[in-house]
């Protein structure tokens, strides 16, 4: 029975093929990472498919643990005065870790902008009411925009929504922190929440 032979395609794949009954495990390089025959350097400092440091070898008896393992040789660490290479089975390798990113990204949860909206008038039942549900989006991680509809002459008390502002914000200070400062929009005076930073 002759020897696996390891090639590199161009597609980025590591698909197994079976021909008369040996696995031949393609492998290719992924970007600056050089794997089996990419690999140009003269001598690698050796690592073998159980952790185990070989030190430092020719490149052709690097290929050849990798070889006789039916595994393959990929370069850690391309560092031209002392280059890493490790025997691994590279196709487990690209399957874990992209399972790995496709995880983290589950666990990432995007932010999201949540408003709510207060009169210049809200009595206070109303604005604890509203203070709950803000306090509720911080703690989920979420930004949240604080608006004011200035309705006919209350354009003319826009200090006094600056007030309602400042004490909205210190009702839920322990959770949240201001992002942008209240400023007017049109009809509107608007401000963001932040959930609070960590010390």
């Amino acid at each position: 029975m002759q020897k696996s032979e390891r090639k590199v395609l161009e597609n980025g794949c590591c698909p197994f093929f079976f021909c008369e009954r040996e696995v031949f495990n393609i492998a290719k390089a992924n970007g600056n990472q050089m794997i089996n025959d990419d690999i140009k350097f003269s001598k690698v400092r050796l690592i073998d498919a159980d952790g185990q440091m070989v030190g430092i070898v020719p490149i052709e008896q690097a290929l050849k643990s990798a070889e006789d393992a039916d595994l393959d040789l990929v370069c850690i660490s391309p560092n031209p005065d002392n280059p890493v290479c490790k025997v691994m089975d590279y196709g487990k390798f690209l399957f874990e870790q992209g399972k790995r990113e496709k995880e983290a990204k589950k666990k990432q949860k995007e932010t999201e902008t949540k408003e709510i909206g207060i009169k210049l008038t809200t009595d206070v039942h109303d604005i604890e009411v509203k203070q709950k549900a803000v306090i509720k989006f911080l703690k989920a991680g979420d930004r949240v925009k604080i608006n004011i509809r200035f309705r006919g002459r209350e354009m003319a008390y826009q200090q006094q929504g600056y007030a309602v502002m400042e004490k909205f914000a210190e009702g839920i200070s322990e959770y949240g922190q201001i992002d942008k400062q209240p400023k007017i929009e049109g009809r509107n005076m608007v401000m963001f929440l932040v959930p609070k930073k960590a010390k």
